[in-house]
């Protein structure tokens, strides 16, 4: 953008990232960390289908909702994008980005409900690492960008997680196989912190030892270690089984298990999904991770269990057997996008429940729509995706009877939301 020459817009409203967007010679302009009303001076960057980026030089008015961000990196740390934006206001937004996606799949009518706020604090963080001279560096990645801002305090993670920031800076400089970026996913377990450390590094005996010694000084439940995305998490010390309870079950996390990210939000989803499946007694629960909902349901239901990820399932069996429950739960590991259950499949269950991954479930949602299955809920964590899965199942018979947005993802773009389906 350097030697551009610098225009003046105002901000007309956010885009579904939470961008202010504008007008400027028949193309939108897209501004981050603008509110509506804001008039700002900016030099526009390259553009991509008509639209446009551009970067605030100067700020000349504020809009009505701008407020002050709580957190004192917020526009330089890239781990949220809303601070600016008074809370009624980011609550409408919200709201609208989900009403805004099932309009563009002819679904204007669904009645959505106002955001349930379940948003803070987070139990679940990835906070990126890397390495300076002599020191560590532990926070969120810039936006747009490789860099790590070095975080001192964090507004939307639990105490606990926060915590472990200048705990990291110091074991990052203490390995010295340390080479190029890194992350640390911390979840908060009922027994626990449970850390996986995904870098490069080549563990030898010395290393080994400072990490179990590190996760003795921070009292971490379990700290494994994860060389590469496509690489299982080896647990390199266990001091506690990460365990979380789910209605009563008592679940292990695997390493690096998905969790829900706010206690809060887990409980909002799960009451709304028993809430739609009432009475039924036959439910199969696709996408069902380690079985957050699945143990929600056992109590008033026979389920099928069908996950993708062996470890998730293996915790999930495990978790099932030991609180006497093989005989209400059946857990079956299957790749639901290669391999969906069939519409003839689906004919024994009274209701499905389905939450899957922001790509969400196209190939699910095909054999629902041609199945007689009469109650669907599915949970999603991407409103483009799931209105694209709606408007299948709604193509295919279904009327799609409610949608409530849930926030577990405060000051970001991202929501949350459960829909309910009726044949």
């Amino acid at each position: 953008m350097a030697g551009a020459d610098p225009v003046e817009l105002t901000i007309e409203s956010l885009g579904a990232a939470g961008d202010g967007v504008a007008s400027h010679g028949g193309a939108r302009v897209f501004v981050p960390y603008t509110v509506p009303g804001d008039r700002v001076r900016v030099v526009l960057g390259p553009g991509r289908a008509g639209d446009r980026q551009a970067r605030v030089v100067a700020r000349l008015a504020d809009g009505p909702d701008r407020a002050v961000p709580p957190c004192p990196h917020f526009g330089d740390c890239g781990g949220c994008a809303l601070q600016h934006l008074a809370l009624e206001a980011y609550r409408t937004w919200k709201q609208g980005v989900v009403v805004e996606a099932l309009a563009r799949r002819g679904l204007a009518d669904v009645p959505v409900a106002p955001l349930v706020d379940a948003a803070l604090p987070r139990r679940r963080a990835s906070f990126a690492l890397a390495r300076a001279p002599h020191r560590g560096i532990a926070g969120f990645h810039r936006r747009y960008a490789s860099k790590v801002v070095d975080v001192v305090s964090c507004v939307i993670v639990e105490p606990a997680l926060r915590d472990l920031l200048p705990r990291l800076r110091e074991l990052v400089a203490a390995l010295p196989s340390w080479r190029g970026p890194g992350q640390a996913v911390v979840t908060r377990t009922d027994t626990g912190i449970d850390l996986v450390l995904a870098a490069d590094l080549r563990l030898d005996a010395t290393e080994r030892e400072r990490l179990t010694r590190f996760a003795a000084a921070v009292d971490l439940a379990r700290l494994s270690h994860q060389r590469g995305a496509d690489v299982a998490a080896e647990p390199v010390i266990e001091r506690r089984a990460p365990t979380l309870d789910i209605d009563g079950v008592k679940v292990v996390l695997p390493p690096g298990g998905f969790l829900q990210p706010t206690a809060a939000g887990e409980a909002a989803i799960g009451a709304r999904i028993v809430a739609a499946l009432g009475d039924a007694s036959r439910v199969a629960d696709l996408y069902a991770g380690l079985g957050t909902w699945t143990f929600r349901l056992v109590a008033r239901a026979r389920v099928h269990a069908v996950e993708g990820d062996g470890a998730l399932v293996a915790a999930l069996k495990t978790a099932a057997t030991r609180a006497g429950l093989m005989g209400r739960v059946e857990a079956e590991a299957r790749d639901l996008a290669r391999r969906p259950l069939m519409a003839e499949e689906l004919r024994r269950f009274d209701a499905v429940v389905f939450d899957p991954p922001r790509a969400g479930a196209a190939e699910t949602a095909a054999e629902l729509a041609r199945s007689r299955v009469p109650v669907v809920v599915a949970v999603s964590c991407n409103p483009a995706t799931f209105a694209r899965d709606a408007r299948t199942l709604v193509d295919g018979g279904y009327r799609l009877v409610e949608v409530t947005p849930i926030d577990q993802f405060r000051y970001a773009a991202h929501v949350e939301l459960v829909g309910v389906f009726h044949r």
